[in-house]
């Protein structure tokens, strides 16, 4: 089943398995390849054939939003052991070059499957593809439903609260976060795809953002320069204790099925490392919280008391960086352990033993990502309260 549904997934999206090894690895990672785990009939590191070898070089996908005008028929079809159900739809198209066009759709699903299938009702919005040359709808298939109505007025009700309330800081946090957005979709992504080493990129990246960002919403001056080297110090150590658990246990990259489908790609990939880097991504919100928290209690210190010593100004900052440590450590394991409920749900609902479940790739990487962030977030409380008092005190 995980076969067919891979597979599915691939032609849906448009890619094309290659047939030879995507990358060179030392040995140590080709014999990590080679332990990965088999689900279902099918090794996830499996290339021994190549499924769309046969297809037509001048396939084409060409996505509309739609309406569901009218539901015209719904056949049942039971089996043994399953119910086909087909619904013939009427749709008009609402975006591109062909709006306001009628077509007809048949909708097929399996009845009894939340996952893949859309029970489809009048005046809902759908995504709809095809199959074959602009214009053709003869093949036309319902993709998915329309869901960016949504992501989009929430977007701009963040935006607005962010501008009401802020006002002007609002305005630069938006700005901030915009070209953080740039620099993932615009520099980091693309060269991971060029087969670049994440790990550096990774840091390379999270300290453009954190430099441009700190000293945008925090200005020009030592409290933001020493926000900026904390942050940046606490982000390294993130990255160094991941890529040290996970080198002690094996980690390939491999845990989730997204890395397993995105081995396919004809591209030159560094699981592990990729691992990792998304482990420094990941920390990197919560340790810039912690260190512009730590710097600018400094700054209010050494304002309320310009004769502080360097010695009196790091007790102070490292008080309050203590304070707010345990908030955001929580806060940072409660988003993967939210991210991850529905995997602990499917652990604890099978009952599986605890020595099965520790060694798991997937249990094992959402350890490591949690507890090494979190190591990173505490180990810029310290780092930032050093540098603010070796900065600032003078």
């Amino acid at each position: 089943m995980l076969k067919i549904t891979i597979l599915g997934l691939l032609m849906l999206i448009g890619l094309t398995i290659p047939g030879g090894s995507l990358f060179s690895n030392s040995p140590e990672d080709e014999d990590l390849l080679a332990d990965l785990p088999v689900e279902g009939d099918m090794p996830v590191d499996d290339h021994s054939r190549d499924p769309f070898m046969d297809e037509d070089p001048g396939y084409e996908e060409h996505y509309y939003r739609a309406r569901v005008l009218s539901v015209e028929e719904t056949t049942v079809d039971e089996q043994e052991f399953f119910t086909t159900v087909e619904q013939e739809i009427l749709v008009e198209l609402t975006s591109g070059p062909f709006a306001g066009e009628e077509v007809s759709i048949l909708n097929v699903f399996f009845e009894g499957d939340p996952v893949y299938d859309f029970i489809l009702e009048k005046g809902q919005e759908v995504i709809v593809v095809t199959l074959g040359p602009e214009g053709d709808f003869e093949q036309a298939h319902v993709q998915d439903l329309a869901r960016d109505r949504g992501v989009y007025y929430l977007l701009a009700v963040f935006a607005l609260a962010l501008i009401l309330v802020g006002r002007f800081k609002g305005l630069k946090t938006l700005v901030t976060l915009a070209v953080t957005i740039f620099l993932v979709f615009q520099f980091l992504l693309p060269l991971l795809l060029l087969g670049y080493s994440p790990i550096p990129l990774a840091v390379v990246m999270a300290s453009l953002a954190i430099t441009f960002t700190l000293f945008v919403i925090g200005g020009l001056n030592i409290k933001s320069l020493v926000a900026t080297l904390g942050t940046i110090s606490g982000v390294i150590v993130a990255g160094l204790m991941a890529f040290w658990a996970g080198s002690i246990s094996s980690l390939t990259g491999f845990g989730t099925h997204e890395a397993q489908m995105l081995y396919f790609l004809d591209q030159s990939i560094d699981f592990r490392g990729l691992l990792f880097a998304g482990i420094i991504i990941g920390s990197l919100g919560a340790i810039t919280d912690i260190g512009m928290s730590v710097a600018s209690a400094a700054a209010e210190i050494k304002q309320a008391n310009p004769d502080i010593t360097d010695r009196e100004l790091f007790k102070g900052s490292l008080n309050v960086g203590q304070d707010i440590m345990g908030t955001m450590a929580n806060t940072l394991i409660m988003a993967y352990v939210g991210a991850a409920t529905p995997m602990l749900l499917l652990v604890m609902g099978y009952e599986m033993d605890w020595l099965k479940i520790i060694n798991m790739d997937i249990i094992a990487t959402e350890f490591v990502r949690g507890a090494a962030g979190s190591i990173g977030l505490i180990a810029a409380v310290p780092i930032t309260a050093f540098l603010a008092a070796r900065l600032m005190a003078r």
